[in-house]
């Protein structure tokens, strides 16, 4: 039996592959790579290999089609039941609200998403709101700052072609231990990769030393790519690891300060209107400026 499907806007851009796994919960890997392969499934009357991008009006083509091999069942979608004092927060750090994402005020020790160690995660507490709310971005869990999350399936999207193509302007500010030799510079590493720590990706990230004074220096940073603890990592390579980072920074003298990391800027355009948003620093970053006597950080004059 043949039959075919259409691909709309909202499966644009989709591999082949993803598209499949998602419309058939039946399919495995091996066995949509093996049915492409012997042209059992094609796009455009095409044999075409499993990483393809969908786009919008393709006619994918299945020879072999049947009920008993291609079905779906959904998953049950299992919601964790989150205090409301957790709500609560959430409601109190947003900044910006519309019809399709919230900018988040994220704070320190919050896990973006969930894990193994993690109880309640911003992931855990959005889907407590709404099952159509995702995120499109993350930020370590010591690590405060803006964080989007879109509200439903055309802006998570929306945004993830804006992360792909690097059209958000990302700025992070930092206290650090020590200072580079370098006032301004791009720095471009090879770190591992997170899912595979044998495999390293290229990082570019552009920094500027905001002050230096009592061997600590604010520096502004702007990673180009994101990958995970970038920052962290251009830091230490820097020799000025940041205060509080128990990972990176092993000869912390600041043993009992939190992170001071903070996602501080962010720019974009969405649907034609350019939005810019600047995060509000924590208690434990001002408290630490006051305390070493560092000024507090206005990039509105810098």
């Amino acid at each position: 039996m043949k039959k075919f499907f259409v691909i709309k806007s909202d499966n644009y851009d989709l591999r082949l592959d993803k598209w499949l796994r998602i419309n058939f919960s039946s399919l495995n890997q091996s066995f949509i790579e093996k049915n492409i392969r012997k042209g059992n499934i094609k796009i455009n009357n095409k044999k075409i290999p499993s990483k393809y991008r969908l786009q919008i009006k393709d006619k994918i083509t299945i020879f072999n089609y049947s009920d008993d091999i291609y079905f779906h069942q959904p998953k049950k979608l299992l919601i964790k039941k989150i205090p409301s004092k957790y709500i609560d927060l959430f409601e109190s750090h947003k900044i910006f609200e519309n019809n399709n994402f919230i900018i988040l005020n994220k704070w320190t020790g919050i896990a973006t998403q969930g894990g193994s160690k993690i109880n309640i995660s911003i992931d855990d507490i959005i889907k407590n709101i709404s099952t159509k709310y995702n995120l499109v971005h993350r930020l370590d869990r010591e690590t405060s700052g803006l964080l989007i999350i879109a509200k439903d399936l055309d802006t998570t999207k929306y945004f993830g072609k804006l992360f792909k193509e690097q059209l958000i302007r990302k700025i992070y500010i930092a206290t650090c231990q020590g200072s580079p030799k370098d006032k301004q510079s791009e720095i471009i590493l090879e770190i591992p990769d997170k899912k595979n720590p044998l495999k390293k990706t290229k990082s570019v990230t552009n920094y500027k030393v905001y002050q230096v004074k009592n061997n600590l220096s604010n520096i502004i940073f702007s990673p180009q790519t994101g990958k995970t603890h970038q920052i962290r990592i251009v830091a230490k390579h820097l020799g000025c690891p940041i205060v509080g980072d128990t990972k990176y920074n092993i000869e912390n003298k600041y043993n009992f300060e939190k992170l001071k990391l903070n996602a501080h800027i962010l720019n974009f355009t969405f649907n034609e209107k350019e939005f810019e948003f600047i995060s509000m620093l924590p208690d434990h970053f001002n408290n630490f400026f006051k305390k070493n006597k560092l000024k507090k950080i206005n990039l509105k004059t810098f």
